[in-house]
């Protein structure tokens, strides 16, 4: 089995590797395919990447490449974790609503549509070339933010070999299986909403029902992401919420907390990658790897240590190491592997992912894509029946998945009027006239990535 990684040369490649080398053997996977067009970033982050997996699984072929369709050809799944523009437009997209008072927040703000302009139509070349060069029942795994529209969009432009995948759910559930000194394989979530805009309708440890005493148990407010809510909005909402949902909940503090800031996000990260490259760009990835780890080490620690600081003012106090062989889930590798393990085993078994709703969800269309669990197969994935749900949270849900709709048919036709009526729905913006300055700053931002609105 072959595997590939479009954006092999990212700064978490390191933990791809990992999670993939480890279940190479299990899961008859023989070769790993790295591609990305920063030929630099590849030497550094895919070379450090290549070293693990060697360690972990020395009989694995693992495949560094700038080549597209070498990396694509005869390939069964496909990771994409792309960003176009890299980290100095990703900044640019959160300043650009700031100065306006918006949350800019790319995959839960405003600044997510101007992220999708530029990765839409990357990823619909790269699905066109898996159309023709990759295995017949291929399927893609798509990380790249903003996940939500840009699943959507996929699949509305008739890729539906693509699914969304996200670690928020899973590392939640995660945190909360350790939280009880319990294995992560465990615990079970009944997860509904779209993504990082999803409740959990149940969680499971044991066969047990826990959601009600997790809402209670004060640990779990200073030991897991549920630290980014209070008790008493996890009572009324009588679940608990992914952790992007702190931005919608707390809307002004999350803007007055980063306007307060000395830096964004996404400045935050643009910093610390340029730093870490810079560094490690001086190093001898080949014959040096432990010292290249110490540097990945401290820089990327930063990074963890300060996840949702800025809009939150709560910082996560766990330390953080990469441990090549110490087990762990993978983050959305793992995700993707679990997806593969099921499939290929037979072994009926249930994950979150985003996929058409088909009747999932009342009050939905079968064709909008939502973050759900689904039961996965070899026959293929289907998501859970919810059914009817807590009519506040279907009202935020339908809010954000017609901005969804919106932002799809603006991105697939260049269409600005569906761009202002996207924002101008979208509850963190709310507003006709800041929509129509947004969309243009936007269309003019990316320029040199997507031309030809009208």
């Amino acid at each position: 089995m072959k595997i590939s990684v479009i954006g092999g040369g990212g700064v978490r490649s390191m933990f791809l590797a990992k999670s993939i080398a480890q279940k190479a053997k299990r899961l008859s996977i023989d070769e790993l395919c790295f591609m990305d067009n920063n030929k630099e970033k590849l030497r550094i982050y895919g070379g450090m990447a290549a070293h693990v997996a060697k360690k972990l699984c020395p009989d694995l072929k693992f495949v560094l490449t700038d080549n597209a369709v070498e990396a694509v050809t005869n390939a069964d799944y496909v990771i994409t974790t792309i960003r176009v523009g890299e980290d100095d437009m990703r900044a640019k997209d959160e300043r650009i609503a700031l100065n306006k008072g918006i949350l800019g927040q790319e995959t839960t703000g405003a600044s997510g549509f101007s992220f999708a302009m530029r990765s839409v139509p990357a990823l619909a070349e790269y699905c066109e070339l898996i159309k023709k060069y990759s295995s017949k029942n291929v399927k893609v795994f798509n990380f790249t933010n903003p996940a939500g529209v840009v699943s959507q969009t996929l699949r509305d432009m008739g890729y539906d070999f693509t699914y969304g995948i996200c670690d928020a759910p899973s590392g939640m559930l995660r945190s909360f299986a350790l939280l009880y000194n319990e294995s992560p394989d465990n615990i079970s979530g009944e997860v509904y909403g779209l993504n990082h805009l999803s409740y959990f309708k149940s969680i499971t440890l044991n066969g047990k029902e826990i959601m009600p005493q997790l809402i209670e148990n004060d640990e779990a407010y200073k030991k897991t992401d549920m630290r980014y809510f209070d008790k008493e909005l996890l009572r009324d909402r009588k679940c608990i919420l992914n952790e992007y949902l702190y931005y919608f909940y707390y809307r002004e503090q999350a803007v007055e907390n980063i306007l307060k800031a000395d830096k964004t996000r996404g400045e935050q990260i643009r910093d610390i990658n340029k730093n870490m490259t810079a560094e490690l760009s001086k190093m001898d990835i080949q014959n040096d790897f432990e010292g290249c780890l110490k540097v990945f080490n401290k820089w990327y620690g930063m990074r963890e240590s300060s996840y949702m600081a800025s809009e939150t003012g709560v910082k996560r106090t766990n330390l953080w190491e990469f441990d090549i062989f110490e087990e762990d889930d993978g983050g959305y590798a793992g995700v993707a592997l679990k997806f593969i393990e099921m499939a290929l085993t037979d072994s009926k078994g249930s994950m979150i992912m985003c996929v058409p709703n088909n009747g999932s969800i009342n009050g939905l269309r079968d064709d909008d894509v939502v973050e759900i669990t689904c039961d996965v197969s070899s026959s293929g994935c289907t998501p859970h029946k919810i059914g009817d749900v807590d009519e506040q949270n279907l009202e935020l849900i339908r809010r954000v998945k017609i901005y969804e709709r919106l932002a799809s048919k603006a991105i697939r036709n260049k269409d600005r009027s569906s761009a202002v009526q996207a924002l101008t729905l979208h509850p963190l913006v709310n507003s006709y006239s800041l929509a129509s300055e947004l969309v243009d700053e936007f269309i003019e931002h990316n320029k040199q990535y997507s031309d030809g609105w009208k």
